[in-house]
């Protein structure tokens, strides 16, 4: 007989800040954690709360009534996590654990948990194994209670307290140290297979935006690809690529990417880089959005922030697609047909039915289709590995050759002169 997994009993807690200049709707925020914990296997949301504070208390984050008021629903409902979303300090954690006699996780901690979770490639597995760390070396001033009631001592300078935190940071460390050994090797194998995908002339695609916007749906629907496409957040981690060919008869690449959020810790953008290089590649971005929610312009806002974050340039073609249309009200949808009919760089489809994918595909082959330009190229006898690339694309139609070296007429695209000059 199967047992079923244990599972924990949470509670969701965003702080509303009302000093903040930049201040999120705290229902919709709200509703986005509770979503986020959804998305971590094991866990059942008892409910959750948004709670107003006209600043943060430094010690325990919230106010000492609040507490108070938080203690006896979490003990009558008989809460063992809660999750906050927002930073938590080592030392808040610490008070409210000891306060409410729950385990605490901040929302870098449950994004952690879930990339953990869903993490497949190699790749994908250090990234997250880095950021955990990273984000555990911060958190080592939990271990001074422990130690100082184990093992007697203030834990002033020099006590035990500190040598057992300092062994712990070197542990951390070292392990860090050979994660980006390991991490470095699998990022050169990327780059090998990112060489070899330059040698063929098909331009890469890439799906970005927040998390949960549909591009998984769209991925599959494009490709025939068996991707794991929810409604949860961060159902793709790991990067995908697959060839298709258009209906215009066009053969692209098309990248699937992990889904971008508000308040993303920064280790996490650092982490994931990496993953994010197709993006940093990509002949031609499509901003998928969920255009039935609520917060559609900040989450869009959200996406432009982190990609400019990523160095991804403003001049980078790039289209938008307003996704799942399917979902909106008539009079939205009619209000939303307008304004796509206004703006040139937006399309509108359902990745659900099907809606719109033939004007998609047409849009994309026309952003792609590059002009052709012939133009003589003079390279020296010493740049043997970059003529050895214009025949094996296949652009070459005349060579001559003098005491200077190779003289070759070419007839290319944009895209290729481009790879021409990474070589």
């Amino acid at each position: 007989m199967e047992h079923a997994p244990p599972v924990t009993r949470a509670w969701v807690l965003h702080p509303d800040i009302t000093s903040d200049r930049i201040r999120r709707d705290a229902g919709d925020a709200l509703a986005e954690a509770i979503s986020l914990a959804g998305a971590l296997p094991g866990l059942e949301v008892q409910g959750g709360d948004a709670v107003r504070l006209p600043k943060i208390q430094p010690g325990k984050l919230f106010g000492k009534g609040k507490i108070e008021e938080l203690k006896t629903v979490f003990h009558d409902a008989e809460i063992e996590l809660v999750l906050i979303d927002g930073p938590v300090t080592p030392v808040q954690q610490r008070n409210l654990e000891k306060d409410w006699g729950v385990k605490i996780l901040d929302r870098t901690g449950l994004i952690l948990e879930i990339f953990s979770d869903r993490a497949r490639t190699r790749e994908g597995v250090l990234q997250v194994e880095m950021a955990a760390l990273t984000y555990q070396r911060t958190r080592l001033v939990r271990a001074w209670t422990h130690l100082e009631r184990q093992r007697g001592g203030l834990g002033f300078v020099g006590g035990p307290g500190e040598t057992q935190i300092e062994a712990d940071r070197r542990a951390i460390d070292e392990q860090l140290n050979r994660l980006r050994k390991q991490l470095g090797k699998v990022e050169k194998t990327r780059a090998l297979h990112r060489a070899s995908r330059a040698k063929v002339p098909y331009p890469v695609v890439a799906l970005v935006g927040y998390t949960n916007a549909g591009k998984s749906t769209l991925f599959n629907r494009a490709t025939g690809a068996d991707v794991l496409a929810k409604d949860m957040l961060f159902a793709t981690l790991d990067p995908t690529m697959r060839s298709v060919t258009l209906p215009s008869g066009h053969d692209i690449i098309l990248s699937d990417t992990v889904g971008f959020i508000s308040d993303l810790p920064t280790q996490l953008v650092a982490a994931f880089r990496a993953t994010l290089e197709e993006v940093l590649d990509a002949d031609l971005i499509l901003h998928v959005r969920d255009i039935s929610h609520a917060e559609t312009e900040g989450q869009a806002r959200d996406v432009e922030t982190i990609l400019a974050a990523l160095g991804v340039a403003e001049e980078a073609a790039r289209l938008e697609v307003w996704n799942k249309i399917d979902q909106l009200p008539e009079d939205d949808r009619a209000g939303m047909e307008k304004a796509v009919g206004r703006r040139e760089d937006v399309l509108a489809i359902s990745a659900l039915n099907g809606d719109g994918m033939d004007q998609l595909f047409a849009r994309i082959a026309e952003l792609i289709d590059d002009p052709k330009e012939t133009l003589v190229l003079d390279l020296a006898f010493s740049q043997g590995k970059q003529r050895a690339w214009l025949f094996a694309e296949g652009i070459v139609e005349d060579e001559t050759q003098d005491e200077n070296g190779f003289h070759l007429t070419v007839t290319w695209t944009q895209r290729q002169a481009a790879q021409f000059e990474r070589l």
